[in-house]
């Protein structure tokens, strides 16, 4: 299984991003996709995932300015970013979680991270 993320870069304060992450393997299934960010001396933190059904979650700080979304039966997921702020930048990582692939349940994957920089 691998992961890989695009979609970032530098934008202004007030812009927009998207991100992507393409799942790839003998993936059978992927219960929860979603993004994880780390700033410079911050810890790893969720900032959105969404479930199979399509069911999502957003931290408190992204609510009503991120949307995820995710691709049935491509194992693709998304992350729309508007109002982006400077407190957003951070690199973005893609984790999936629950996956099914022909042999069995494997552990959680990341993504290799994109870099997103706010600037003001």
């Amino acid at each position: 299984v691998q992961l890989q993320a695009s979609g970032g870069g530098l934008v202004q304060a007030g812009g927009s991003l998207r991100l992507s992450c393409v799942a790839s393997g003998s993936i059978l299934s992927i219960d929860v996709m979603g993004w994880y960010r780390q700033a410079p001396g911050r810890q790893r933190e969720l900032v959105a995932a969404i479930t199979s059904g399509g069911r999502p979650e957003y931290a408190d700080s992204v609510k009503g300015r991120f949307t995820i979304s995710r691709e049935p039966g491509k194992n693709t997921v998304y992350l729309h970013m508007n109002s982006l702020q400077t407190e957003d930048t951070a690199v973005y990582y893609c984790n999936a979680a629950g996956i099914i692939v022909d042999w069995g349940r494997t552990p959680d994957y990341w993504g290799q991270g994109t870099q997103v920089t706010v600037s003001s």
